[in-house]
């Protein structure tokens, strides 16, 4: 076995002993899955840590964080669980989010250089960790040279003189037109009457891609950063490549993906096409492994509704039935996908806020969202249920790793974030807290960890379980199948009859409780705290 992957499963396993102690199992009965190991698989289904590097931590004291910052905390983020880190953009860009990039193959000063790159690279592969990064094809920074030379382009034209791309081979990477379109995603080039488009913004023009030379630079760019040991991208805004085109969309990320995995197969990509399950469901025909599942995020999402809200639509037995559904949606246009749950992102206000700052519900929200199949995203922060709304730089709030604003590493935030107050403490002291959200959060991603099943299987509900407050679902991954039970009740323990000889299952391979209360099992009755899930196998 490899020092790296040596080095994980002992992690992995100190984490279980943590959990037995969170978990009530230190005692003479400690539950016997506790010490299971976990199975590894090296796919692309793996539990993914999103890091927007300005925020995270600080190496060189300037408050602004660095890669060098994010390679520090490389032991935290293999400890709590995590085998895979997606940063957002890290190249060079006049903003704070970095999504209006001005070179894409070089590194943000402000982050570092690419040496530190490569060493974050190296140091991820030890830990079996695998890094993909922000990859922004649907616009560049209005201060891109392949923008401001199509502008000086055009702004010397003579009269009557026609823009040609033989002239500026620039002026076809983005679109441009002559007269005013009298739309506010149109804007005017300096003084002329050329106009190009800018659906984010105007200091981010969007990029033609029906132009061969401009896919041609995007191949170039995959292919460095592939070969700089990148394990795949995150792709930014993909719907808007052609706005309210889906079929053509799907085509420009085929190419995407037919280029990437003809010089890395098993890298992972993973779309972020902002819109309903039926239409993201449409771009799995791409070939791209992964979309990310909207039905289940942010403040009205299936996970807030579940928690939050009442009534029938919104139960326990409604939350098993959306799992299914819109896994069965994503399979119409391919088998194989990969589904991408998440809670939050840096576009979203922080989960925190949605449950109204009750930490048995923010614990809950959690396992609703790592639990599900596929590959589980958790946003930084969210693992001590940081706060973060209202303008876009108070998401993007700094990583709270202690209480004392002076501790080394901590970061300022972007310049025009509000002041942020946490409700719940730093992570230095949750992580004494045996009972905290952190621990909750390291729990539950070990329990998906030591079950393979519970990422990669296929979900069925199980209807003779009727209890609204229950969600009974099972997974089935390489022939073998795993029961996950839910108790979604805020206030009620639920005794639940479920016979081995009926299901299969041999023993109680895990489980977690909001309130730290046992789960137990016998003579074909799980008992279950309020709160609570537990896995049988």
């Amino acid at each position: 076995m490899k020092q790296g992957k040596k080095k994980l499963l002992v992690a992995w396993l100190l984490a279980g002993l943590l959990a037995v102690c969170s978990l009530g199992g230190c005692g003479e009965k400690g539950p016997e899955w506790l010490s299971r190991e976990v199975v590894e698989i090296d796919d692309n289904y793996r539990t993914w840590y999103e890091i927007f590097v300005y925020s995270f931590y600080d190496s060189d004291g300037d408050q602004v964080g660095d890669l060098q910052g994010v390679v520090s905390k490389l032991d935290y983020i293999e400890e709590t669980g995590f085998n895979g880190i997606w940063l957002m953009p890290i190249m060079p860009s006049p903003s704070y989010h970095k999504y209006d990039v001005t070179d894409y193959t070089a590194i943000d000063p402000e982050y570092g250089t690419m040496e530190d790159f490569d060493v974050l690279v190296e140091e991820c592969g030890k830990r079996g960790i695998k890094l993909i990064i922000d990859l922004v094809l649907n616009h560049t920074s209005s201060e891109h040279p392949w923008f401001t030379t199509a502008c000086e382009y055009l702004a010397q034209l003579g009269e009557g003189q026609e823009p040609s791309a033989a002239d500026c081979p620039y002026y076809e990477y983005y679109n441009f037109v002559k007269g005013d379109p009298s739309s506010t995603t149109w804007y005017r080039v300096g003084n002329t009457d050329y106009y190009y488009e800018g659906a984010f913004s105007e200091r981010m023009p969007d990029v033609n891609l029906d132009c061969q030379a401009v896919r041609k630079e995007f191949e170039e760019i995959m292919s460095f950063w592939l070969a700089k040991g990148v394990g795949g991208f995150r792709l930014d805004a993909v719907k808007h490549f052609y706005a309210g085109m889906t079929s053509k969309n799907v085509e420009a990320l085929a190419w995407v993906n037919d280029y990437v995995k003809s010089i890395t197969p098993d890298a992972y990509m993973v779309g972020e096409c902002w819109d309903g399950m039926m239409t993201y469901a449409q771009y799995y025909a791409s070939g791209i492994d992964s979309f990310f599942n909207f039905e289940f995020a942010d403040s009205a999402g299936i996970i807030t509704k579940t928690l939050t809200y009442s009534g029938e639509t919104n139960n326990a037995q409604a939350y098993a039935k959306a799992l299914v559904r819109v896994q069965n949606a994503i399979r119409e246009y391919r088998e194989d996908a990969i589904d991408a749950p998440f809670f939050v992102n840096h576009d979203l206000a922080r989960a925190a806020g949605y449950m109204r700052y009750d930490e048995r519900k923010i614990k809950m929200s959690a396992a609703l969202n790592v639990l599900m199949s596929g590959s589980a995203f958790v946003y930084y922060g969210e693992e001590i249920g940081m706060t973060g709304s209202g303008r876009d730089e108070n998401k993007r709030a700094p990583m709270y790793w202690s209480g004392e604003a002076e501790e080394k590493g901590m970061t300022r935030g972007p310049l025009d974030m509000e002041p942020q107050e946490n409700q719940f403490p730093s992570l230095s002291e949750q992580m004494e807290n045996e009972a905290s959200i952190y621990h909750f959060y390291k729990e539950t991603i070990l329990l998906r960890n030591q079950n393979p099943e519970i990422a990669r299987g296929t979900v069925a509900r199980l209807e003779d379980i009727t209890d609204g407050d229950i969600t009974a679902i099972s997974k089935t991954y390489d022939g073998k199948t795993i029961y996950l039970l839910y108790n979604l009740s805020e206030t009620e323990e639920k005794s639940i009859t479920f016979p081995a000889e009926q299901y299969g299952y041999t023993e109680m391979a895990g489980y977690l409780s909001a309130d730290g209360g046992e789960v137990t099992l016998q003579d074909d009755v799980v008992i279950m705290p309020s709160y609570s899930v537990v896995v049988l196998r």
